[in-house]
C-alpha cells in the first residue's frame, strides 16, 4: 500500500464521517431539541428590565 492510497482511504473515511455528523445533526428526532435550544435567549422573562425614563 502507498502513500497515495492511504490517503484516498483517509479521504473517503473523512467525507463518510462528515456525513454522519451532517446527518446526525439533521435528524428529525433532534429538530425538537434545537428549536427549543434555539428559543432559550428569547424566553429570559425573568431578568430585570432598565426602568424607563420620563
Amino acid at each position: 500500500m502507498d502513500l497515495q492510497t492511504l490517503r484516498s482511504i483517509m479521504t473517503v473515511a473523512s467525507f463518510a464521517a462528515f456525513l454522519g455528523i451532517v446527518w446526525w445533526a439533521y435528524g428529525a428526532p433532534r429538530k425538537a431539541a434545537f428549536d427549543e435550544a434555539a428559543r432559550l435567549p428569547l424566553d429570559d422573562d425573568d431578568t430585570p428590565r432598565p426602568a424607563e425614563q420620563k
